[in-house]
């Protein structure tokens, strides 16, 4: 494990003094995307160690993104006794599955927020993986979730499990052979996506896989199954989210043969809608009374804003662009990887070659298209505080663009690796996962340059 061990006195007393939030699922509360923290920062060198307050390797590959709950972090992970084992970054469309099928070690693991110390870890299973895994995806690629009393990781065919916030396992749960990859091709297995959420005292799981799929409830306590309501779907890697409307929660599914509502608290279904296209992935953003819903894969890359409290089919007729329920929707757009973010009155989209495209949130009304400046891949999904959007890329850097009507590059951030996790907000620290470490990005830290 190598950490940063020099951090400034002067960074150390403000740290404890800053404003603080909980980041506890992925995406953050409700799946903004958008942190809470005043003096967030904005430039940073990790060569130089300027605004690093520490840099700690993680075993492993995966892609699941971390969050934060008071002063702990929480991550999982796969370890490969396949030493060469590494992502496939970059631009490229074809179905083939990672051909690495050795024994894994499945792991939790917590931080401290403040120093990157590793406070426990946990071995949830050990193996070989029982389905196989896209080259841009891992064997953990789901977010862990918490209430700060239990944490909960989803590692697909593996299981569900259940931890305290101090490791001990309460509970697991195995949910069956999650086979999700090309529906034309049930070889091509790509691995799990969707991350699991809480509402309330249940933890909810979307289980889209190439037959039998489903999305349940299990009571954070014990596990017991609450509710199960199939699906008629084929594999899909969006995260669920639940959105407070003004008939109470609705959660949101994004998936390939329709995007749906469900009560969160039975599981009954309250609407549909499409078309949409195949192999979805983005996770349903909310604000304003509307639900966001974007997918990328073409030739249909739809966007669309959901009014909430609707009910029964809500998919718009005579090739309109609204309705009752949708306020507007594109045809063209859509975001195919990253969600997208909405941040004040604008609803920003990015591709995955860096095109970012800013709507009017309320009516669709595009403001700008612009390709970030330096391009490259992008798979994780955006963050924004104080004013900013930041941009993590395959190819290392995080990129730094002012919110806004109009685009204005900020900042190019070399991190040293692929970047293929959204990252987190703990209060004015950034959290951010690359191919083999974790990083905290504060502003006013400096730690020692590493050889």
């Amino acid at each position: 494990m190598r950490r940063g061990l020099c951090l400034t006195a002067v960074f150390l007393l403000a740290c404890c003094g800053s404003r603080s939030a909980d980041w506890p699922q992925f995406r953050g509360e409700s799946a903004s995307g958008v942190g809470t923290g005043v003096n967030p920062p904005v430039r940073w060198d990790c060569t130089k160690g300027t605004n690093i307050l520490w840099k700690t390797e993680v075993p492993g590959l995966a892609i699941s993104s971390p969050i934060v709950w008071g002063d702990t972090i929480y991550l999982t992970t796969a370890i490969s006794s396949d030493k060469t084992q590494k992502f496939r970054t970059g631009l490229y469309g074809d179905t083939d599955s990672s051909k690495d099928l050795s024994p894994h070690v499945w792991k939790v693991l917590a931080y401290d927020k403040k120093t990157g110390t590793l406070l426990w870890e946990q071995t949830a299973h050990e193996g070989v993986p029982r389905t196989k895994r896209h080259p841009k995806s891992s064997q953990a690629s789901a977010t862990p979730v918490t209430n700060g009393k239990v944490v909960v990781a989803w590692f697909g065919s593996e299981g569900l499990f259940a931890y305290s916030d101090r490791g001990k396992l309460l509970w697991k749960k195995d949910l069956g052979l999650q086979n999700a990859g090309w529906f034309f091709d049930p070889d091509s297995e790509w691995g799990v996506g969707s991350s699991p959420l809480i509402y309330k005292d249940t933890v909810i799981v979307l289980c889209d896989r190439q037959k039998d799929s489903f999305i349940a409830a299990f009571d954070l306590k014990d596990g017991r199954e609450v509710w199960r309501t199939a699906r008629a779907e084929i594999p899909s890697w969006a995260t669920p989210a639940i959105v407070q409307g003004e008939k109470g929660a609705e959660l949101v599914t994004n998936a390939a043969k329709a995007i749906r509502g469900y009560d969160p608290e039975t599981g009954k279904e309250l609407w549909t809608l499409g078309p949409n296209s195949e192999i979805p992935a983005p996770t349903p953003v909310s604000g304003h009374g509307l639900i966001f819903v974007t997918s990328g894969y073409a030739p249909l890359q739809p966007i669309y804003a959901i009014r909430t409290g609707f009910r029964g089919d809500l998919t718009i007729r005579d090739g309109k662009e609204s309705s009752a329920a949708i306020a507007w929707s594109k045809k063209a757009g859509g975001s195919y990887i990253p969600t997208p973010i909405l941040y004040g009155d604008l609803l920003y989209v990015v591709n995955n070659s860096g095109i970012l495209a800013a709507y009017e949130a309320k009516t669709g009304n595009r403001i700008y298209q612009q390709r970030i400046e330096g391009g490259g891949s992008f798979t994780a999904s955006p963050v924004a505080a104080a004013g900013n959007l930041y941009f993590p890329t395959e190819d290392g850097d995080v990129y730094v663009v002012k919110a806004g009507p109009k685009y204005e590059f900020v900042a190019k951030n070399p991190m040293g690796e692929p970047m293929l996790s959204t990252p987190a907000w703990a209060g004015d620290i950034l959290i951010i996962r690359g191919e083999r470490h974790l990083f905290a990005v504060a502003q006013g830290a400096s730690q020692s340059p590493k050889p």
